[in-house]
């Protein structure tokens, strides 16, 4: 049996449509992050509508050091964190949350692509002078990473952990 150009299209349509249904109502931890196509493996987006605390971390730069400042921060388990991200350095630089393992795999595809951009649930990039907001719920214990993966940047020094209790 042949098949038309518009049933095929029909068919192809409602599969996309199919599947962006059951994405929809997994869970965001569930859900795998489109950017690098691993789940998170810090926790998961956080909710606007329910209380948060705030974390402001300054990203800086400067002769020969980058540094994100405080470069350690502790949270409890379940605790949702709004990160007030400033960039007062004269370079663009990142803020990405995960694993160690995850942001080391990243790091490899940030060389390979340097201008990739992030503007995702966890990790933006940010121009200097200017600022963003991360909010993220912490539903993983252990130890997490926060790092700028702009070629050169993680070497000097841009990068920090959580650790969730």
């Amino acid at each position: 049996m042949m098949l038309g150009k518009s049933t095929i299209a029909g068919v192809s349509l409602a599969a996309v449509v199919a599947a962006t249904l059951a994405m929809s109502e997994m869970p965001f931890s569930e859900r795998v992050y489109a950017h690098t196509g691993h789940v998170f493996a810090a926790g998961e987006p956080g909710d606007p509508k329910k209380p948060n605390r705030v974390i402001e971390i300054t990203i800086s730069d400067g002769p020969g050091t980058m540094s994100y400042t405080p470069n350690k921060i502790e949270v409890r388990l379940g605790e949702q964190i709004r990160f007030r991200l400033k960039n007062t350095g004269d370079l663009p630089h990142e803020f990405l949350l995960d694993s160690f393992a995850n942001n080391a795999k990243h790091k490899i595809e940030m060389e390979k692509n340097p201008d990739m951009e992030h503007d995702d649930p966890n990790g933006k990039r940010l121009e200097p002078k200017k600022s963003a907001e991360i909010l993220w719920r912490f539903t993983k214990a252990g130890t997490f990473e926060f790092a700028c993966l702009i070629p050169g940047h993680y070497e000097t020094g841009m990068k920090g952990i959580v650790v969730v209790k």
